[in-house]
């Protein structure tokens, strides 16, 4: 997939997610970490989903992960898009616990669950670096 293509589709930087974008930046993974139960969240949110603390901090993270779920994409929803159909929409599971949308780099073919994957992170038009994963082993079917 194009992440260039990606110019007018990525979501506004605020202060809740600067810290996310600043660690793609720096071909980082960073996620929210609770400090006061540890818990890893993502998105970004102003309290833990598991102990309801403010307290958070953000971390940088593994990037690795198993594909949880995903989506063959064939519909030319976006015209940026028209010359990538068919990619994959993963749902990725990172080791750390959260789930993530992203897509499958580089023609990585079709998906396997449970299979092992890594983040990468290419350069969009807008400037902004983002998240892929690309496939590190084979899934269970």
């Amino acid at each position: 997939m194009d992440v260039a293509a990606y110019a007018t589709l990525l979501p506004e930087i605020t202060p809740g997610n600067q810290p996310f974008w600043d660690g793609c930046a720096a071909g980082e993974l960073r996620l929210q970490q609770c400090t006061s139960c540890g818990r890893h969240r993502f998105p970004d949110a102003p309290v833990c989903p598991q102990c309801l603390s403010s307290s958070a901090s953000w971390e940088a993270v593994s990037g690795t992960g198993t594909i949880w779920s995903w989506c063959t994409m064939h519909q030319k929803y976006f015209a940026a898009f028209a010359d990538e159909v068919p990619y994959q929409l993963v749902y990725v599971q990172l080791t750390e616990g959260p789930l993530v949308i992203s897509v499958l780099a580089d023609g990585q073919g079709e998906p396997r669950l449970d299979q092992p994957v890594r983040a990468v992170f290419r350069p969009s038009a807008a400037g902004r670096i983002v998240p892929q994963f690309v496939g590190t082993g084979e899934g269970t079917r």
